[in-house]
């Protein structure tokens, strides 16, 4: 993972000007002919979206019942997980929102109400 995401920092894609008109973008000089856009325009999701995203993929794991999840809910308090469903959690919220969560951040990540705060305010989740 570290080696990809490395990978992903240094790579420049060479980039067709007349695609970029399309867009309505203003082509910035770049030497090399490579060039590096970001958005100007915020297209995060809501936090309800979210929400309901990670509620989601929270009541799709094969433990819990359904209808005991809701925002405020702790993994294991209240669900009766154990540490390997939370990873299998953690590891489904990753792949739903599109991004990877540090060991250090995946072990903080005990309820409903804190991978919610963790994902709504990563800058990377989709």
């Amino acid at each position: 993972m570290a080696l990809r995401a490395a990978v992903l920092r240094h790579l420049r894609v060479p980039v067709q000007f007349s695609a970029l008109a399309r867009r309505e973008c203003q082509p910035a000089p770049c030497s090399g002919g490579y060039l590096r856009l970001f958005s100007s325009h915020d297209d995060r999701s809501t936090k309800e979206e979210v929400t309901e995203r990670v509620l989601s993929v929270i009541k799709r794991h094969t433990k819990v019942d359904p209808s005991k999840v809701s925002p405020n809910v702790h993994f294991q308090k209240d669900l009766g997980l154990d540490s390997l469903d939370t990873v299998e959690i953690v590891m489904a919220l990753e792949e739903e929102f599109k991004l990877e969560i540090p060991d250090n951040e995946a072990d903080k990540i005990d309820s409903c109400d804190l991978a919610i705060e963790y994902v709504y305010n990563h800058p990377m989740a989709n």
